[in-house]
């Protein structure tokens, strides 16, 4: 199995089976990501280090535009797209292996998870993993301490309150808070 084998099946959403070969491979693409989180987060580097090791860790180029303040964390990778005037802030974690797409001009708070595996609810499965991506449309600002579950897009616009879990898709230019996270206002369509 190669990457791009590995990521079409991801993609496909289909279940992870413990223990087989696409889960054996899932931890050998860990391995890097735990090797390249800890190059970016154990000492200091300049903007543009942080682009080209952060270009590493997913495995295609980010924009120029491109800010992320470390520390950072992923158990993969390589599933997310990254667009231009991104910002990120500290202590972010990605569980992508579902893929994560962030598109362009987005804010991301301090300490912001998201998550893109579940686990199989069968208890004699547990082990099992299920993939869906999580999609983050232009414009979006998700603030702190910010949990988004596997599944969920939020649209262009939107802003996610400090504090919420994302546990529903998300419409456009609307602001979101609590747990779960529920619309509380609505903003002027631009």
């Amino acid at each position: 199995m190669d990457l791009q084998e590995y990521l079409d099946f991801l993609d496909s959403g289909k279940e992870i089976e413990g223990g087989s070969p696409i889960h054996q491979f899932m931890q050998g693409v860990s391995q890097e990501a735990l090797r390249l989180t800890a190059e970016i987060n154990n000492s200091y580097h300049t903007p543009e280090q942080i682009r080209e090791i952060f270009s590493e860790i997913i495995g295609k180029p980010v924009d120029n535009s491109f800010v992320m303040f470390p520390p950072f964390y992923t158990d993969c990778g390589k599933n997310i797209t990254i667009g231009k005037n991104v910002f990120m802030n500290s202590g972010c974690k990605f569980q992508d292996q579902g893929g994560i797409i962030i598109d362009d001009g987005v804010l991301i708070g301090h300490n912001v998870v998201i998550a893109t595996l579940n686990h199989n609810f069968d208890s004699d499965k547990r082990v099992n993993m299920l993939p869906a991506p999580v999609k983050i449309g232009k414009n979006v600002w998700i603030g702190a301490n910010v949990t988004v579950v596997p599944g969920v897009c939020i649209g262009n616009g939107a802003i996610v309150a400090a504090g919420s879990v994302v546990t529903k898709d998300v419409p456009q230019n609307v602001v979101v808070a609590g747990v779960p996270a529920k619309i509380i206002k609505k903003l002027e369509e631009k």
